[in-house]
């Protein structure tokens, strides 16, 4: 993953007013986090959600520096906007909407990123915010990879 400096995280901040939508469509927003849970667990893998917020200024580097990256080497990732009214299916299937599921999952800050593992539960400790940008990648490591541990299939006992 590529780590990003403090001053670049800064730089991307400021720059992001000036950068268009389109750079912000980098992550899928999902219809049903059931279905992204899914199509996660036949990969082995778990499922990061990342929640934001439009014009958040620390999202946008989070995303285009991690977030995408991450996911063009085949890790699942989404995104819920934190305040969004639009319809989608939770992780049970059941309808809601982004802001729904931030306050049923006590989400309130942005970017926050959860690790969903094959239960649909949390199966790594949540990202909150940018808490030490020269840190960032880092800790986003450890927790991917603690999450992937956890979601992937039980080997099969081999016996003695």
């Amino acid at each position: 993953m590529k780590a990003l400096s403090r001053r670049g995280l800064l730089l991307a901040a400021l720059s992001a007013p000036l950068a268009g939508r389109a750079a912000d469509a980098l992550l899928p927003t999902p219809a049903s986090l059931a279905a992204e849970l899914g199509a996660a667990r036949g990969r082995g893998r778990a499922l990061v959600v990342m929640f934001s917020l439009p014009g958040c200024p620390w999202c946008r580097p989070v995303r285009q520096s991690y977030l995408a990256p991450l996911r063009a080497e085949g890790q699942p990732v989404v995104e819920v906007d934190l305040t969004g009214t639009r319809a989608i299916a939770g992780f049970d299937g059941a309808p809601t909407t982004g802001a729904q599921l931030a306050r049923a999952l006590g989400v309130r800050v942005a970017p926050t990123l959860l690790f969903i593992g094959r239960d649909g539960k949390e199966v790594a400790e949540r990202l909150r915010g940018v808490p030490l940008p020269d840190f960032y990648g880092a800790y986003l490591q450890q927790r991917v990879e603690a999450a992937n541990r956890a979601a992937a299939p039980a080997a099969p006992y081999a016996g003695a």
